[in-house]
């Protein structure tokens, strides 16, 4: 007997509560296998392709390319069992899609197959979004207009009864902020979700020029004559002001938005402090040179840092840690996570590079490898960013000397390295011309005082100066 399933897309893990489908792999009337990739998503943190954990034909899709959908919302169904595999491929499905019965719900639920994405599972998504009521039109967010012997405003009928189809506090505080009554928009997400871009639809009919506004103030009139509309006071608020001003507005949101909230998290919860040193880089690079010369694959500068920290964190434990603000306390890591900062077309990540303390150099520089190329194709998964317990920001790369790293939350501490390059130095006594490097720690101050981060910054600099000294920790 043929059963329709239904696969909802999956806790992506490390609060991750929506994605936006970047490009469908599957279309209806597939036959899928078991966790076969069906969709490609974009999250804040990585781009993901999402295995089904069902086998059959793909009987509907939820979403087109581009929209955004809550963690827990339908991507797709599945006809399991059945003569319907065989059957042949029928016209693109969307989310209209009507499912067995036509009561909205699969006729049955079957085990998954657990591996939808790792560590994660086809379980239920946590609660984290409050469900709307189903029964709202799916069609493309529109204000109905008034009869014209009403004498009013153009707009749709309220909602009498239930809930506002909105989640995003985003979308109500936009609608807020230009007097937008959204009982009045019909929402173009899953269930008749009132999505951002339904409001902004709604201002911009709004303020388009020889005609009447498509929606209702909240104080039932509309925008008084001279006075700018809706759009216009958006776009001036900017500035303070009510006036109109030119300009670009970029939506800050995928990574952008995401490393915009994690800077302002830790630059709001972290007490941080930074002290900085230069440093004589020239033996380094000799060691690095001599290291090359032997054959054998290439020593990165990064990774014989890398390298450095990981000793140096072993003599001050304090600052591979985080603070747990709940329950009062310092959790001092055992292994080193060792995240590095990468600069993409996509914005800043921060790859991890897993049990940093127990790769040699050789090592280090092969996994910095792999993870900038993931980063650079978009292919880095959650895991690839999240879990790191220090991280090492080489801003040389940009031609810049120095900086005050913000610390990558919830980590305790971030070393900084500037551009190596020829200044004069004084060397055994006498002016000489030196490779010199400025290395900056911004650091966590309550889990340590300035004495550890000063002892660690030295150790660090003392490595640089005289490689030797990593020997006395081989």
């Amino acid at each position: 007997m043929t059963q329709v399933l239904e696969f909802k897309l999956p806790d992506l893990g490390e609060g991750l509560t929506e994605a936006e489908i970047v490009r469908w792999l599957v279309e209806v009337g597939d036959v899928v296998a078991v966790d076969q990739p069906v969709v490609e998503v974009e999250t804040a943190k990585a781009m993901v392709e999402v295995p089904c954990p069902y086998g059959g034909v793909v009987t509907a899709r939820f979403g087109e390319e581009g929209t955004e959908l809550p963690v827990g919302s339908p991507l797709l169904t599945v006809a399991v069992g059945g003569p319907e595999k065989d059957a042949p491929k029928t016209a693109a499905g969307t989310a209209g899609a009507t499912r067995a019965g036509g009561s909205g719900e699969p006729e049955a639920r079957a085990e998954g197959s657990g591996n939808v994405l790792v560590g994660y599972g086809t379980s239920e998504a946590p609660a984290r979004r409050r469900r709307v009521r189903r029964g709202a039109p799916l069609s493309p967010a529109s204000v109905t207009p008034a009869s014209p012997a009403a004498g009013g405003v153009p707009a749709a009928p309220a909602r009498a009864d239930g809930p506002v189809p909105v989640i995003s506090p985003l979308v109500r505080r936009l609608a807020r902020q230009n007097g937008l009554d959204l009982r009045r928009l019909t929402g173009t997400g899953p269930d008749g979700l009132i999505l951002r871009a339904d409001v902004e639809h709604a201002l911009r009919a709004a303020g388009a020029p020889g005609g009447t506004d498509g929606v209702q103030r909240l104080d039932g009139t509309d925008h008084a004559p001279g006075m700018p509309r809706a759009a216009e006071v958006t776009a001036g608020a900017a500035r303070g002001t009510g006036e109109p001003v030119a300009g670009t507005r970029v939506p800050l949101k995928g990574i952008r938005g995401a490393v915009a909230d994690k800077l302002t998290r830790s630059r709001s919860e972290i007490p941080d402090a930074t002290c900085w040193v230069d440093a004589d880089a020239t033996e380094l690079m000799r060691a690095r040179a001599a290291m090359n010369a032997s054959g054998g694959p290439k020593i990165s500068v990064l990774a014989l840092l890398a390298r450095i920290c990981t000793a140096a964190l072993a003599r001050f434990p304090e600052l591979n840690s985080s603070v747990d603000t709940a329950a009062r306390e310092i959790v001092r890591h055992e292994g080193v996570h060792l995240g590095f900062a990468a600069q993409t077309d996509r914005g800043l990540v921060v790859p991890v590079v897993r049990d940093a303390h127990t790769r040699d150099a050789e090592g280090l520089t092969a996994e910095f490898a792999r993870l900038t190329e993931k980063a650079r194709a978009g292919t880095l998964t959650p895991v690839d960013l999240t879990g790191g317990t220090f991280t090492l920001n080489n801003y040389g790369v940009f031609g810049v000397d120095g900086s005050t790293p913000i610390i990558n939350h919830p980590e305790a501490a971030m070393l900084g390295v500037g551009r190596i390059v020829p200044k004069p130095w004084v060397h055994d006594g006498e002016l000489a011309v030196r490779q010199v490097v400025q290395l900056s720690l911004t650091f966590d101050h309550r889990v340590c005082d300035g004495g550890t981060a000063g002892g660690f910054l030295r150790h660090v600099a003392d490595c640089v100066e005289q490689p030797a000294v990593l020997l006395r920790t081989l």
